[in-house]
């Protein structure tokens, strides 16, 4: 269905859908979650059966998104893409349009795209197709020179700027560029010459994360959260984000490299010298433990006991020069221990996961698997 007599339907969901929001009664259609969760990153806004893209839901969501992309084609972060709108936000939403707060940071721009593009394959949808396209193109027009992104862009500013592979921005985009190139089942509507743009981008993309690894004293290790723009040496972000060596970062950038079909030479040692430093960085016999603490403000502490059956973990941040586990409060000083930091950041950040628990258990036998390194 399309053109003017899907408008209407869209108008018809939409009324029906308010109406339905002021009474108390909205229903999701039968295969629809009860709630899509789509405020931060991807959440499960791209994972949902395909019948649910075409559903009233999926529509009235799409609908959000095209009122929150700006005129450049990209969009902010952080606004929840499935809450119901008043008409004041709406009014507001549309007010906002020339602004330049567009960002890859918290999988903003690039999960936009994806999403349009299912619910414009289900749907038939003119607009969406096209807000979709101009998201494609905003993601080509933010790549630097030497094929890094930097978190925001037009004004990206302070560390927004670098390269960044904090939270998947740069991967993020990869990966739909990728997609965009490879899958035209899933975007059947972008051009032969678009493609090929979009193959050249991530080329690009995957010669710049090959120039990103950090080596020390001639052995490749992983990387940084975020890369200088212009020399790609390892930059810090927030004063307790330090230049460092990424135990979590790193993970979503190698599997992005086992991704390439037929990755070269030079990639393989990439993915091959970013596990060895992972094997040798795992912090074994200790656990994290969230504890009830009444004394402290909010309630808890998050405290690192030992334990010897505990699975490996991994820091946030490794000091470049000695590879050892940094924390850091909002002072900027490294320390070598959680205890040692501020109770605010002790338990307000992530500083310790089994972050690459899955990259080093399933994804790398499966890779290897694959290219014969068995």
């Amino acid at each position: 269905m399309r053109g003017a007599s899907h408008m209407l339907l869209v108008a018809a969901m939409l009324v029906t859908l308010c109406q339905a929001a002021a009474a108390g009664t909205v229903q999701p259609p039968p295969h629809a979650p009860a709630s899509i969760e789509w405020v931060g990153g991807v959440g499960n806004s791209l994972s949902q059966p395909a019948s649910f893209y075409s559903s009233q839901e999926a529509v009235r969501i799409a609908e959000t998104v095209l009122l929150t992309q700006r005129d450049n084609g990209g969009w902010p972060k952080n606004y929840d893409r499935a809450r119901v709108l008043s008409e004041e936000d709406r009014r507001k939403l549309l007010s906002q349009k020339k602004l330049s707060d567009t960002t890859f940071d918290n999988g903003s721009t690039h999960s936009e795209v994806r999403y349009l593009a299912k619910v414009c394959n289900a749907t038939g949808e003119e607009r969406y197709k096209q807000a979709c396209l101009q998201g494609v193109v905003f993601m080509l027009k933010a790549q630097y020179g030497n094929g890094g992104w930097p978190q925001s862009y037009p004004n990206a500013r302070g560390y927004s700027r670098h390269i960044t592979f904090n939270d998947g921005a740069m991967t993020g985009v990869m990966t739909a560029l990728r997609d965009i190139e490879q899958d035209e089942a899933a975007y059947p509507f972008v051009s032969t010459k678009a493609r090929a743009h979009c193959a050249q981008a991530v080329a690009k993309g995957v010669r710049c994360i090959l120039a990103c690894q950090i080596d020390v004293e001639g052995t490749k290790t992983a990387w940084c959260a975020q890369h200088d723009e212009k020399t790609l040496a390892p930059r810090k972000a927030r004063s307790y984000e330090l230049a460092s060596i990424s135990g979590s970062e790193s993970v979503g950038v190698v599997q992005f490299l086992m991704q390439i079909e037929d990755p070269s030479a030079e990639v393989i040692g990439a993915v091959e010298a970013a596990v060895a430093w992972f094997e040798r960085s795992k912090l074994q016999g200790i656990k994290l433990v969230h504890a009830e603490d009444a004394s402290k403000p909010n309630g808890f502490d998050n405290m690192v006991v030992e334990d010897p059956k505990a699975p490996p973990m991994w820091a946030r941040f490794y000091d470049i020069k000695t590879n050892q586990p940094i924390f850091c409060s909002r002072d900027g000083v490294p320390r070598r221990t959680l205890a040692e930091i501020s109770h605010e950041r002790r338990t307000g950040y992530s500083w310790l996961g089994h972050y690459a628990r899955d990259l080093l258990g399933r994804d790398l036998p499966a890779w290897r698997r694959r290219l014969g390194r068995n």
